[in-house]
């Protein structure tokens, strides 16, 4: 079967990867009954991704002709004589209004409705999203005979939710691999009667001083014994030994007090760094909005990005880069934010779209999700009120792309609603789409 280039401008290119098939017409019938069969109607559909249905029906209303497809036969009829080239115009025209991209030109779109019961083309290369002309009469017979949606996006919520529950299945499995462990070993370990515990207190009693006055000369082959009897089944011919000597009994007290001390060390810094680390960003936000020492350190970490942006970076290379970088992960990915979309005052979303990439490989930590939302809410705070408006749309496109998930996107959500900065108008403006989160996600559990 031959192939032609989709699109009537991309039909000199050798090297262009989206094709179909040529039409193939065959005229039936006499008189009255005559009709015009494209015969390879449903191999075309299939090419533009596209119900064969829309493109048969599109040939009737520009042709002012009956047009009927039969989807069990996959017969495309038209009332009339129409000849190859005029029905491959037409098609052309379709390809132009319901197929191909606005932005970029590129076949490999998605139609789309919206709750407002308009027609989108969602672009798969680019992320552009068409708005297709309500006027055209072909759009009425879409809205009553919507395609089939697209498994991929729930395929892959559902695939995240599994995953989700993978992973506490397979924690739970292992604190309960862990507890059989324990107890096969207490099983495993000598069985100490009652005689002899009475023996051993007794003992004690008769030798001078309480417990607490045996010297560790005495107590610590007791508890070396009791781990050779334990150990002595997976030893197997091993035979463990321990120096009774006055002089390495003090040895190991000074080794023992040796590792407390420096725990306590260590406890004393890890305690410090948790002090830091527990600074909210939301308190990073407010020393920025403050006009404090850090404005200073902000506009050089912005510049910074910048540069290192210019030199044609990859998001990889970036990631990279911002870990090397002095502040907090908030002060970075506030930078970052501002560094890609500082200047822009509209088309937020375009502009996320094309830099999702940067936004994903900053992305890639644990907890740096809700660390890049707070530089967005930081970011849009500061921006006009028409500016702000686009903050719904930017979280739209980076969830569509799996940069950012509703868990997290509800968990700030609601935290900023109770928050020192629930007056912020960056809220109202996310409201909506936190509605349409819930929703979707209330619909998808349904199902």
């Amino acid at each position: 079967m031959a192939l032609q280039n989709i699109g009537a401008s991309n039909s000199d290119d050798a090297f262009y990867r989206y094709k179909m098939p040529k039409m193939i017409t065959k005229i039936e019938g006499r008189g009255n009954g005559i009709k015009t069969n494209v015969v390879n109607m449903v191999d075309i559909a299939k090419a533009l991704a596209r119900p064969a249905a829309y493109t048969t029906k599109y040939f009737g209303n520009e042709l002012g002709a009956q047009s009927k497809f039969d989807e069990k036969t996959g017969t495309s009829l038209v009332n009339g004589a129409h000849d190859t080239p005029k029905l491959a115009g037409l098609l052309e025209n379709f390809i132009k209004k319901y197929v191909q991209c606005y932005g970029c030109g590129n076949p490999e779109t998605e139609i789309v409705i919206t709750k407002t019961q308009m027609i989108n083309l969602k672009c798969a290369a680019c992320g552009f999203v068409s708005d297709v002309d309500m006027r055209d009469k072909l759009t009425t017979f879409i809205l009553k005979n919507p395609p089939e949606p697209k498994k991929g996006a729930k395929d892959k919520k559902a695939m995240r939710r599994a995953e989700k529950e993978r992973l506490k299945e397979g924690e739970f499995a292992d604190e309960e691999q862990k507890k059989h462990k324990k107890e096969t070993i207490k099983k495993k370990g000598p069985t100490v009667s009652s005689k002899d515990i009475t023996k051993g207190t007794s003992s004690r009693k008769k030798g001078n001083g309480s417990d607490e006055d045996h010297s560790p000369t005495r107590s610590l082959p007791d508890e070396n014994d009791q781990l050779t009897a334990d150990d002595d089944e997976d030893d197997g011919d091993v035979q463990w030994q321990t120096d009774t000597s006055l002089e390495a009994a003090k040895q190991r007290i000074q080794e023992q007090l040796s590792t407390v001390t420096a725990d306590m060390v260590m406890l004393t810094t890890d305690e410090e760094k948790a002090k830091s680390a527990k600074k909210s960003p939301e308190r990073e936000v407010k020393v920025h909005e403050n006009g404090s020492k850090s404005n200073g350190s902000q506009e050089g970490l912005v510049h910074e990005i910048k540069a290192h942006l210019k030199k044609g970076s990859s998001p990889s290379q970036l990631k990279s880069y911002l870990s090397s970088l002095s502040g907090t992960s908030q002060e970075v990915m506030n930078a970052l934010f501002a560094a890609l979309f500082e200047g822009v005052e509209k088309g937020f979303s375009k502009e996320v779209t094309k830099r999702k990439k940067y936004l994903a490989a900053a992305t890639q930590e644990e907890g740096s999700q809700i660390v890049l939302l707070h530089a967005i809410e930081s970011f849009f705070a500061k921006l006009s009120p028409e500016a702000t408006k686009e903050v719904s749309l930017v979280l739209k496109v980076l969830y569509d792309n799996d940069v950012l998930e509703e868990d997290f996107i509800l968990a700030w959500y609601q935290k900023g609603l109770s928050g020192s900065n629930k007056n912020s108008a960056v809220w109202k403006y996310v409201k909506p789409f936190v509605e349409w989160l819930e929703n979707a996600e209330s619909e998808s559990e349904e199902e």
